[in-house]
């Protein structure tokens, strides 16, 4: 289905004065029509009596010809049907008249996702809607926001992880988000969802060995904590690539949400403050290594004092206690002879 676009028809307001006026004549010509039958010519009296047909049947149906006006604001399209052809779409700001027959189409009118555009005020509040149909009826093309429900997915690794995402949205195609999908706004929640979880399944949740991320067979530290960038970006592509044929375009795919599942939240924190524990010990022994490096070639520089390797021995050991341990050393004081 191929968008056309509907122009030439913003006279909506001369429109609208020229009903008005004709109302206006109606009900001159019926008060007219009305004294002509009181008179007793008869060819006066026919003449009124055509008269009140032609003025009272214009009060009565002349109001479907303000059906054909349409009101748009900027940023929204309208898209047509005549006795169920697609006639075209109306798109951009104005005040429109068009057939009064024609009828607008949108199958998305009221459907409610956790979206912007999507809030109608929970039923409180009263609203006054002009032209009700053209209302519910109108296609925003403004950068929508899909907030979608957090998932629990696994990764890679098997480890099941609670992800969500916000995608800015916008229609480009009025056609085919009408007639081509039955709703344009649920196609697009499902294929988020779809493609969310087929791009996670790639990624662990943090840099793990032996992991391929990229599909050219090399080993990388690609992960959802560290890569969010790359992820949202692949993510963003596999949902354009699925809702293109509904007219949508994605302008930006972002990771809102992002966390271990509540099963293994605690036992996955307990790896990280281990992991952590044993890249500060690694730290920490490497220091102590130096310094103990350091003070035996100070000593043997001043030639402070004479240290056999059994002495040496002890004295490396002392400092490592001393330089690894966990609370402060005790100060133990020699008085006697070192030997």
């Amino acid at each position: 289905m191929e968008e056309k676009i509907v122009k030439g028809h913003k006279n909506g307001l001369a429109v609208l004065l020229l009903i008005l006026a004709l109302y206006v004549a109606a009900v001159v010509g019926t008060i007219l029509g009305a004294a002509m039958t009181e008179g007793g010519d008869v060819p006066v009296v026919y003449g009124g009596v055509a008269l009140l047909v032609i003025c009272i049947g214009w009060l009565a149906l002349g109001w479907i010809f303000l059906c054909g006006l349409k009101v748009l604001k900027p940023q929204e399209a309208l898209v047509l049907t005549l006795f169920g052809k697609y006639i075209g779409t109306l798109k951009g700001e104005g005040f429109y008249y068009v057939n009064p027959f024609c009828s607008g189409v949108n199958p998305a009118a009221k459907t409610r996702l956790n979206q912007s555009g999507d809030v109608d005020g929970g039923g409180k509040g009263v609203s006054l809607k002009v032209d009700a149909e053209t209302v519910g009826k109108r296609i925003s093309l403004k950068i929508m926001t899909l907030n979608n429900n957090r998932q629990k997915i696994n990764d890679c690794l098997g480890n099941p992880v609670e992800i969500g995402i916000a995608v800015m949205w916008r229609v480009v195609d009025t056609a085919k988000a009408v007639f081509d999908v039955d709703n344009y706004k649920e196609y697009l929640s499902l294929q988020c969802d779809s493609a969310l979880r087929n791009i996670v399944r790639i990624y662990p949740y943090d840099v793990a060995p032996n992991v391929d991320t990229t599909g050219d067979g090399v080993a990388d530290e690609g992960s959802l904590r560290g890569s969010s960038e790359v992820v949202a970006g692949r993510i963003k592509e596999e949902i354009q690539s699925k809702v293109a044929q509904a007219g949508l375009e994605i302008v930006e795919a972002r990771i809102t949400y992002l966390a271990y599942a509540p099963e293994i939240a605690a036992v996955m924190l307990q790896r990280q403050q281990a992991s952590a524990i044993i890249d500060a010990r690694k730290m920490i022994v490497d220091g102590a290594v130096g310094m103990v490096e350091m003070a035996l070639e100070r000593l043997n520089e001043k030639q402070v004092v004479e240290l056999d390797e059994e002495r040496k021995a002890a004295m490396v050991s002392n400092l490592l206690v001393v330089l690894c341990g966990n609370r402060d050393a005790q100060p133990v004081v020699n008085s006697g002879s070192l030997y």
